[in-house]
């Protein structure tokens, strides 16, 4: 849950904000904490007890007063190297950003105290995993509105989420006593949100953005955030422990793209890896990606020589014309032989339009493995727990790849990372969906060679790129891709090999 909360300062590894977007910004973010105080408010009520939600309503407001007078009374306070009135805003929505992840964490561990246990707090952990995303990202805006770095708004969004699983143990071990208070800590946190965004948020927000623009941003937000909310509330009157296995699986499965990117970022890091050399691991290991499944389905005769082919054509051919669009485009925008305009601050050139655009198709291939995932996963039994281990490593060399791609185009490793972290969010989402529309797997092989094709001209054009830059070079990062995903899909099959861990959704890891 804690870890989720992150994942909403992505976006400002990428962008810069200008006066107008942070006031947009700001107005997000009091949408997003104005939907999270009337969720804890119905949180709250729905344990029959008003009054005492009425109470730390009107508590949470005077605490928050007092708070920023003590704090004006303190003198110049500094934080993150914002000083003044700034500084005692942040303090002041990181410390409630912060109070009300109390109440949510008291809520998850008496859930999993509750009647059907492990299988209900698992669905409330996802649950509020996904609802941290957009709160992350409104702590992250209030931060880059006011020139934070993206790595320390991460980092702060995160904290600000640490009480959740810190006090889900003691609330889960004294559930009864947990319930008993968790009305008015609801209230408490929701008063002193609400208090917060009309007396400090908005006001920010109003300086740098209309009006209009302020409030069309904030109910945009609320309504995403009660959208969310109401879906999961819709959802979890029918879950069962099959949906419970597929969901603690599919959340998973994101992982391993991230460690893959993280491996690959220190490798660079500590060997001073060339441009060449790394676009030369990405190509190799996507054409492993693109060959794999479709020389399985030709080895076990699932599939004919002559589909594959077609597939992987259709799916080639799919992608070629779709970035060879955006670059055609792109280029008639150019402002110099070889630069694009900057967007929002972030220069961007041809060469790293293209690399982002390949990322785009392992995307793609994320999303059709998700699938297949979603499929499988609700049919593992001791809720998914033997399928970790491959699940894992399947996911190493797609977050590899990107990580490798991203990293020898921008010479950044925050954005590597970022790039891995969104690549190993697209496979949990798509395993989710599969698993909320109940799709069965037919079709679900001719979607994933389709997917295989879409890798190969995009990474074709990397392989270029890197053998034009230093061929010696990028010759061996092609073979040191080649041999990385071969070892890690080749683990993953030796892992399923007569053991417990992929006989029960064999589909997933193929």
């Amino acid at each position: 849950m804690a870890a989720a909360t992150g994942l909403g300062a992505v976006p400002f590894f990428f962008v810069e904000l200008d006066p107008q977007w942070a006031g947009l910004c700001n107005g997000m973010a009091a949408g997003v904490m104005l939907a999270a105080s009337f969720d804890l408010i119905q949180e709250g009520q729905s344990h029959g007890a008003g009054n005492w939600v009425v109470m730390g309503i009107l508590s949470g407001g005077i605490f928050i007063l007092l708070c920023k007078k003590f704090l004006e009374q303190y003198g110049e306070v500094s934080m993150l190297d914002i000083k003044g009135a700034d500084a005692t805003k942040v303090v002041l929505v990181i410390g409630i950003m912060t109070l009300h992840s109390f109440g949510e964490g008291s809520g998850v561990g008496v859930s999993f105290a509750g009647s059907k246990g492990f299988s209900q707090g698992l669905l409330v952990t996802l649950a509020i995993a996904v609802h941290n995303i957009p709160e992350g990202l409104a702590v992250s805006m209030v931060l880059a509105s006011r020139g934070v770095s993206p790595q320390n708004a991460m980092l702060w969004s995160v904290i600000t989420s640490l009480p959740q699983p810190i006090v889900a143990v003691p609330s889960f071990i004294c559930a009864d006593a947990f319930n008993k208070f968790l009305p008015f800590c609801t209230g408490f946190a929701a008063g002193c949100m609400i208090w917060m965004v009309v007396a400090e948020v908005l006001p920010d927000a109003f300086k740098e953005a209309s009006p209009s623009q302020v409030a069309s941003a904030a109910t945009i937000s609320v309504a995403f955030m009660e959208a969310l909310s109401t879906m999961f509330q819709n959802f979890t009157h029918d879950y069962n422990a099959e949906d419970a296995s597929g969901f603690f699986v599919s959340l998973l499965f994101g992982l391993g793209p991230l460690l893959g990117g993280i491996i690959l970022v220190a490798f660079a890091l500590a060997f001073h890896l060339q441009h060449a050399l790394l676009m030369g691991v990405a190509s190799g290991i996507a054409f492993v990606l693109g060959a794999w499944r479709p020389l399985q389905l030709l080895v076990s005769s699932k599939m004919g020589v002559i589909p594959i082919l077609f597939l992987l054509a259709a799916g080639a051919l799919f992608v070629h014309v779709c970035s060879s669009s955006i670059l055609t485009l792109a280029g008639r925008k150019r402002a110099s032989a070889n630069n694009l305009p900057t967007i929002t601050g972030f220069p961007m050139s041809v060469h790293t339009l293209q690399s982002f655009l390949s990322c785009g198709a392992v995307a793609f291939h994320a999303l059709a493995e998700g699938l297949a995932l979603g499929v499988a996963a609700p049919k593992a039994y001791g809720l998914g727990r033997h399928m970790v281990l491959p699940v894992s490593l399947h996911g190493l060399p797609r977050g590899a790849a990107v990580a490798s791609c991203i990293f020898g185009a921008t010479d950044s490793w925050h954005n590597a990372l970022a790039a891995a972290a969104l690549i190993g969010f697209m496979g949990p989402m798509s395993a989710i969906g599969a698993i909320l529309a109940g799709i069965d797997y037919s079709g679900l092989d001719h979607i994933m060679v389709l997917a295989c094709g879409g890798l190969l001209p995009s990474f074709g054009r990397i392989i270029q790129r890197a053998l034009s830059l230093d061929t010696p070079k990028g010759s061996s990062g092609l073979a040191i891709g080649v041999g990385f995903a071969t070892l890690c899909l080749t683990c993953t099959k030796l892992v399923c090999l007569h053991t417990p861990y992929c006989n029960s959704a064999p589909e997933a890891v193929r």
